[in-house]
């Protein structure tokens, strides 16, 4: 065969070959960021300064406040590569798998399955290493294969590099059982997985953390039972940024405590809490908890001048004083109902004006968090 002919059927192969090839990029991976900004990505509890690119396109978490940021789509089986750093000694960070929609009762978090991204100055203990530990979180279980009694299971190696030196995971979810790869070596796994399908999450919590080069690779899907399905996207914004208190009208007497916003209680108990923006038909999310200084939270569905919901500690909806209550409820046609920790709890009788702004009064030291809305109309 002559040279010319060679090279003329090489060039076709290259040509047909090219033509056949996904468009995902090389093996089959898709990349989960542009470099520019969250497209393909929902905010669900942090701040939008908390997430951004620099000009390089690497991914930058400020960990301020602690939240997570998710993909739009579910995921069921699949390879998740990318490449971290932490910026500061000690810094905490996550990636979450399989994950609900928002975050759980009185939790920064959601549930999921968590594949922790610590630096290495956090130290190693027999609770947890900086290595590449994976775990549930938030109502979530798994089989851990190295665990220590819980259902945390531990590297076998530990392979991370300290900051701010680049670290690369590979993490490879099929039918419910995690593998996680830290630089080239699997070092840990996760079996038996509840969710094994849902939203793929990152994770700010306290540490400066980069990121580069996060791609995925789908799978093929396999039968999936209902109950092992995470809680797909029910359309909630989140109102609070966890930085401070934009989006709100207060006096001074609410405080952004991370991702808990706080009223002191002592002279500021007049001062009520209420959204800039005024409502229509919505469903709603909130959490509280009751310290031994407050007696009351009252909700307005309308404005602060309006009916009223009033929540006392004591009442036998409430979880005991400490823990964390979530209110969830809807304003369709004029009216609204609403339960507790899950529990029908009763609604407002009369018609509700047709829109207005959301506001919260307390008579002492409570923190609030999760504050979610959906817009009913889309339903429409």
């Amino acid at each position: 065969m002559s040279p010319r002919r060679c090279l003329l059927i090489l060039t076709l192969v290259g040509f047909f070959t090219s033509l056949s090839r996904p468009a995902l990029g090389e093996e089959g991976f898709a990349p989960l960021f542009n470099g520019k900004d969250l497209s393909g990505w929902i905010n669900v509890s942090c701040a939008p300064s908390t997430w951004s690119f620099n000009e390089d396109g690497l991914l930058i978490c400020t960990g301020i406040p602690t939240g997570e940021i998710r993909t739009e789509r579910m995921y069921q089986n699949f390879i998740l590569e990318l490449e971290w750093r932490h910026l500061v000694p000690k810094g905490n960070a996550g990636v979450f798998v399989w994950a609900d929609d928002i975050t759980a009762k009185g939790k920064p978090f959601i549930r999921s399955i968590e594949i922790q991204v610590l630096e290495n100055a956090y130290g190693n203990t027999k609770s947890h290493s900086t290595h590449g530990d994976i775990f549930p979180i938030q109502g979530a279980t798994m089989k851990p294969t190295n665990g220590r009694g819980s259902m945390r299971s531990f590297p076998t190696e530990l392979l991370s590099k300290p900051s701010p030196e680049w670290n690369h995971y590979r993490i490879e979810c099929q039918d419910g059982t995690v593998k996680l790869s830290v630089n080239g070596t699997i070092v840990n796994e996760g079996q038996e997985c509840v969710p094994r399908k849902g939203y793929i999450c990152l994770e700010s919590e306290g540490g400066v953390v980069h990121y580069r080069n996060v791609r995925v690779k789908e799978l093929p899907d396999t039968p999936v039972a209902p109950e092992h399905i995470a809680i797909a996207d029910r359309g909630f914004k989140n109102l609070y940024t966890g930085t401070d208190l934009t989006g709100w009208n207060s006096t001074g007497a609410w405080v952004a405590s991370d991702w808990i916003l706080t009223h002191p209680g002592g002279s500021d108990q007049s001062a009520p809490l209420e959204t800039e923006q005024a409502y229509e038909e919505i469903s709603f999310i909130f959490d509280f908890c009751f310290s031994p200084d407050s007696t009351t939270l009252q909700f307005f569905p309308r404005d602060k001048d309006g009916a009223a919901i009033t929540f006392s500690r004591g009442d036998e909806n409430l979880d005991k004083t400490g823990e964390w209550n979530r209110v969830e409820g809807e304003i369709r046609d004029g009216k609204l109902t609403y339960s507790i920790n899950g529990k029908e709890a009763g609604k407002i009788p009369g018609r509700l004006p047709a829109s207005g702004p959301l506001s919260f009064f307390t008579d002492g030291f409570i923190e609030m968090s999760n504050f979610y809305v959906r817009s009913l109309a889309e339903e429409n």
